[in-house]
């Protein structure tokens, strides 16, 4: 009862033990809305859990992508082990590869008898099926990626520098650095995924790539993948055709909107101790592929901002917000201007499309139709539109899809 009460005014509910799995059902919903980002939920805190202790209930028959770890502190046996083991295992993306057990009951012996029995006949042992590589191991791939990066860079005449990725000639070097690089990423991200990690091991990592080398590059890769992504499915016989760019190895799950937006508070907040510089706060940005479509703005917008100021976080959004929305209205002006069109109309035009997320066919005819075009000219006219107005429609987005628009995108 006491438990029940507490998250009830913790989460403003009125479950009672007569309802309990209304209260079950509740606790599942606010696991699996980790799946939403954050800036889509009014009330972050309030629909989001991070940690639940539990007894029985949840270690079986619980699917969630994104439960990551587990602490087990209860002596579990063969099928109640894997089960339980395996509510993490539930894979997302390559940012979560696997899950993490940290027991506190020492089962190790359990562990792989469990595994045994469970894993059947296969040529590999169980343990490499089941578990993954010690650090050590994953360190050790890691510097052998790192030295082919190097070594193809010197192949290009070029130093195995963030700076030199912008040297690169022709879509071979470019879609070889891309692959190259993604998996000095990808091994990265493996590591991160590790909670008992020494001092030597860091320090090892750090060697081999520093962090700030790391972003420098992460930083190129998304420059470089963004312009080659642009041109994938156009009809050209060229190598990044085949690349997969795998842009979630590169958005960190700390590195959110409202992170930065507090960064950038803080930034105007400097008292003389600020830890990261104008440079510093726009390279972290220019890293993440989570702001790969608005990253420019952010800068801009961080340009436009005095050291000292003394902004609050929540005056920081609303003047990104009031940035964005003037930028976007000058390129509605422009792109208005361009083709002939009233920017009142095309406003309503996108309006409505960013609304609903979804484009419409007709309303485009509508919009073109005060300019009295025949078909064939009206066709074009359309096509030249949306090649300007997509790339807006995509920052007014968020992230978000807009159902229809890809027909315009081929």
């Amino acid at each position: 009862m006491a438990i029940i009460a507490d998250y009830n005014a913790q989460y403003g509910t009125a479950h009672t033990l007569n309802n309990f799995d209304a209260y079950y059902q509740d606790i599942q919903q606010r696991i699996k809305n980790h799946k939403y980002p954050d800036r889509d939920l009014p009330r972050r805190h309030a629909e989001k859990i991070d940690i639940v202790i539990v007894v029985d209930m949840l270690l079986t028959g619980f699917d969630s992508q994104y439960l990551n770890t587990l602490y087990v502190d209860k002596n579990l046996k063969y099928h109640g082990l894997i089960q339980a083991f395996s509510r993490t295992n539930r894979i997302l993306n390559d940012t979560k590869p696997y899950g993490n057990i940290l027991d506190f009951r020492a089962q190790q012996n359990e562990v792989e008898q469990a595994i045994a029995l469970f894993s059947g006949k296969s040529a590999k042992s169980p343990r490499e099926i089941w578990l993954v590589e010690s650090a050590p191991e994953v360190i050790t791939k890691l510097q052998g990626a790192m030295e082919k990066l190097e070594s193809f860079m010197s192949s290009q005449g070029l130093s195995a520098t963030p700076s030199d990725v912008s040297n690169l000639q022709g879509d071979e070097a470019r879609s070889s650095f891309i692959n190259l690089f993604k998996e000095v990423q990808r091994l990265k991200t493996q590591l991160e995924q590790y909670t008992d990690l020494s001092v030597e091991h860091i320090q090892s990592i750090d060697t081999i790539i520093d962090p700030d080398t790391l972003r420098g590059f992460k930083s190129a890769y998304l420059e470089t993948a963004k312009r080659l992504k642009e041109r994938q499915g156009k009809g050209e016989d060229s190598p990044i055709e085949e690349l997969d760019f795998e842009f979630v190895l590169f958005a960190s799950a700390l590195v959110d909107y409202d992170y930065i937006m507090g960064l950038i508070a803080r930034f105007t907040q400097n008292t003389g101790k600020q830890k990261m510089s104008r440079e510093q706060l726009v390279g972290l940005i220019a890293s993440d592929a989570k702001f790969i479509d608005e990253r420019e703005e952010i800068a801009e917008y961080i340009d436009t901002l005095i050291v000292g100021e003394g902004l609050s976080e929540e005056e920081v959004r609303r003047g990104f917000e009031d940035f964005k929305s003037r930028k976007q209205n000058r390129e509605l002006f422009d792109i208005a201007h361009k083709h002939g069109l009233e920017t009142a109309a095309l406003k309503e035009f996108t309006d409505n499309i960013i609304a609903r997320l979804i484009f419409d066919g007709e309303s485009l005819s509508d919009l073109m139709a005060p300019l009295g075009l025949g078909w064939k000219e009206r066709t074009k006219r359309e096509l030249s539109l949306m090649h300007d107005l997509i790339p807006l429609l995509r920052k007014m987005a968020q992230g978000h899809e807009i159902s229809g628009l890809g027909a315009y995108e081929e």
